[in-house]
Formats: structure tokens, C-alpha cells, sequence
């Protein structure tokens, strides 16, 4: 018989109901995750050298608080919410959509949002949310996977015009800073569902 996986906090609220009633909720998750990752990408925190959103901290709290499929499906649903020309997206501090954005510039980092996502819901899903270094690592894995898919699109698109420099400082050094600064508190946001819903969590799927 196979060990049960580790819960993740979407699981406490998914996993005593089956049928319509866990579609339902599973619904609502998709849509309040949507929702939560677009406001905060209209969050600008002023930082140096440039302003940082919160959207990245919406994606990985999304992912290690889902699990991999919820995440997943979550993320599906925002870009084809944007895809659709539904203003998800920030640009200038300007809500956004439609195709054209999508393969603008931040068009590797957005299919880096939904990768990271379930990336970091499936290292949660194994565990990696239960001590703090280990939930620190798994979202800095995420944040890694957004640049991994971000910055070589951004160099198709401008590193002949503009040269690599230039990519590497707007498509990651510049938001470095700001990006650690996520990360503590995601790690501490995280940290501390995990301590209130302790013993609370049921067994994963």
C-alpha cells in the first residue's frame, strides 16, 4: 500500500467533500487564485533600481499552497483569461491582455508563472513545505524557473537591438533585490498557514 502525500493547505479544504461539491471548491480556488495574482501584479512597491510587483509572491504562494494540479489549472486559467484579452495582466502599471502582450516582452516569464507554479506545488506536495529552509528553497527554485523561461525569450526578442548586457540587467539584476525581499515573505506567510492549520492538514491525494 502507498504512503499517502504530503497535504498541502488546499487539501484541508478539498478533501472531505467528492463530485459536484469538490468541483465547486475547486472552482472558487481556481478563481480566487486568478484574482489574487492579478491584484497583486497591480501592487508596486517602490525599490531600487526599479519598482517590483507582487505578482511573483501571488505564484509561488498559489503553488505551494495548491499542489501541483490546482496550481496548475489555476495558472491555465489566468493566462487564458489573458489570452482571451481580459486585463490580468500589468504593464507600466497599466492592466493588460490580449495575445499581442502575451508575446511581448514578459511572454517567457508568464509561461514561467505557471511552470514555477506547479513546480514548487509538487516539491510542497513531497514535503518541502514542513521546515522553513526547505519551503525557502523550494520557492527560490520557482523564482529560478520564472528567469529560466523569462530571460531567453527576452533575449530573442532584444539581444541583437540592445545586447545581452542590457537583457540580463532588465530581465533579472534589477529586480533581484526586490525578489529576496519576496521570498522571506512569502516564506514567512507560508510558514505561518502551516502553523495555524497544523493538525488540521489531511492526507494528500
Amino acid at each position: 500500500m502507498s504512503r499517502p502525500s504530503p497535504s498541502v493547505l488546499a487539501d484541508s479544504i478539498l478533501a472531505v467533500d467528492a463530485g459536484a461539491t469538490r468541483l465547486m471548491k475547486q472552482a472558487v480556488l481556481i478563481a480566487a487564485a486568478v484574482l489574487f495574482i492579478t491584484a497583486a501584479g497591480h501592487i508596486r512597491i517602490p525599490m531600487w533600481p526599479v519598482p517590483v510587483t507582487m505578482q511573483t509572491f501571488a505564484v509561488l504562494v498559489v503553488g505551494a499552497t495548491y499542489g501541483p494540479a490546482l496550481a496548475g489549472m489555476s495558472l491555465g486559467a489566468y493566462l487564458s483569461l489573458g489570452s482571451l484579452g481580459a486585463a490580468v495582466f500589468t504593464g507600466n502599471g497599466v492592466a493588460q491582455g490580449g495575445l499581442a502582450y502575451m508575446v511581448g516582452p514578459t511572454g517567457g516569464y508568464l509561461i514561467g508563472f505557471a511552470t514555477a507554479a506547479i513546480v514548487v506545488g509538487w516539491l510542497a506536495r513531497q514535503g518541502w513545505d514542513r521546515s522553513v529552509a526547505r519551503l525557502g528553497a523550494a520557492l527560490l527554485v520557482g523564482n529560478m524557473i520564472i528567469y529560466l523561461f523569462g530571460l531567453p525569450w527576452m533575449a530573442w526578442l532584444f539581444a541583437e537591438e540592445k545586447g545581452m548586457a542590457w537583457v540580463v540587467q532588465w530581465g533579472l539584476t534589477n529586480f533581484l533585490v526586490g525578489d529576496l525581499i519576496k521570498l522571506a515573505f512569502a516564506v514567512a506567510l507560508l510558514s505561518l498557514l502551516r502553523n495555524l492549520t497544523s493538525g488540521r492538514y489531511p492526507s494528500g491525494n
